[in-house]
């Protein structure tokens, strides 16, 4: 079905002369559009969360339409029809008053999730318009993982969000995931600070010159972890003293947070940002569309969930492709956190075992990552 998610899509859709039967208008203000509404052909048309004048909403139901009307009281929309970026979360604050941060939108939605029972709200409507988001929020995805209608070559990197600014283990990620975006993957990470972050600043300086990145290094330094006061307020500095050079191509990443760990602001520098409120639809959407490979940089529980989830995944084959699972950090894998060795002795004699790798060398995993690319592409060739 045709999706048309802002005005201008539907005002041009009218102007083609293209019918709205079996057509879904999502989130839209349609007051002013009663008159063509009428002489349209609603046969299968679904307005989700449009707003509609009281008489005109009467006769479109009349002809076979399917309307779910919009919330109110809300600080977001139920049936976004697009992904969030860090300029609409983040709108109103200023780096020179960094708690002007309760301002904007993402804390905004934040403290209407803690007010309304956080994971476990007792409204029934709460909990539905929460899940109408978070499908709204899926189906963006959807979209944004397609580059021109070519799917895109999709790349995560995981890691903690204890992970500091100034710590070698930051610089790596970030020179890793430029690497990478300079090579045309498309970097996901889990939206957060530490190596999640580290991800996109990478991102965000592959068009760039190397030296570029050490000096926002050296900036994003003076505010280590993402609970100073001043971390959002470097990020922004950095953001401006080094804008994104092309958000179409290399400096393009997407982010995937949630508000159940709303404490940890979303990432400023992932230019597309889809941010759930349910944890585990985003966990196991975030690794399924991994499918060009996973990094796992160092980090703790949650890294870990996520390096089983994985593997489970790859055990099964449940999304179609048997990906990298690639290990950054000898001596954390096999001491600090030893889940390597156990991975690979549950990966004996099962397909993924060949794609498993732990390194402390960038430089192989990024080869690591390329050689699958190019077996992928081979055999797409020959099918």
């Amino acid at each position: 079905m045709t999706e048309l998610e802002t005005l201008a899509a539907f005002e041009q859709h009218l102007r083609d002369g293209r019918s709205l039967a079996n057509v879904i208008l999502q989130g839209l203000d349609l007051r002013a559009w009663g008159d063509a509404l009428l002489k349209a052909d609603l046969t299968g048309t679904v307005f989700l969360g449009c707003l509609l004048e009281p008489a005109i909403l009467q006769q479109v139901l009349a002809r076979g339409a399917m309307v779910f009307p919009p919330f109110s009281g809300l600080p977001y929309c139920p049936y976004r029809g697009s992904l969030y970026t860090p300029e609409e979360l983040y709108a109103g604050f200023d780096p020179t008053r960094p708690d002007t941060y309760a301002d904007t939108l993402d804390a905004r939605i934040y403290a209407h999730w803690n007010s309304r029972g956080g994971a476990h709200p007792p409204s029934i409507l709460e909990t539905l318009a929460q899940r109408l988001h978070d499908h709204a929020i899926s189906d963006a995805l959807e979209e944004a993982l397609l580059d021109q209608g070519k799917p895109r070559r999709v790349v995560a990197i995981m890691g903690g969000h204890s992970m500091l600014r100034g710590q070698e283990a930051y610089r790596s990620v970030a020179e890793l995931a430029r690497s990478l975006a300079r090579l045309g993957f498309f970097l996901v990470s889990g939206g957060g600070p530490g190596a999640m972050e580290a991800t996109h600043l990478g991102a965000w300086f592959a068009s760039r010159p190397d030296e570029d990145l050490d000096a926002a290094l050296a900036v994003l330094a003076r505010a280590p972890s993402y609970k100073d006061r001043d971390w959002l307020a470097r990020a922004f500095e950095v953001r401006a003293m080094w804008p994104l050079l092309d958000a179409t191509a290399m400096g393009d990443s997407l982010g995937i947070p949630t508000w159940l760990y709303g404490h940890e602001p979303p990432n400023p520098f992932a230019t597309r940002i889809a941010k759930y409120f349910a944890n585990s639809v985003r966990e196991e959407g975030l690794l399924t569309i991994a499918r060009g490979g996973v990094v796992y940089s160092p980090g703790s529980a949650g890294t870990v969930q996520e390096i089983f989830q994985d593997a489970c995944q790859n055990h099964y084959n449940t999304v179609g492709v048997i990906s990298p699972m690639l290990f950054l950090g000898r001596e954390f894998w096999t001491k600090t956190r030893p889940v390597y060795p156990l991975l690979e002795h549950l990966a004996q004699g099962q397909e993924y075992a060949r794609h498993l790798l732990l390194t402390d060398s960038k430089e192989d995993i990024v080869q690591a990552l390329v050689r699958f690319d190019q077996e992928r592409e081979t055999l797409a060739r020959a099918g």
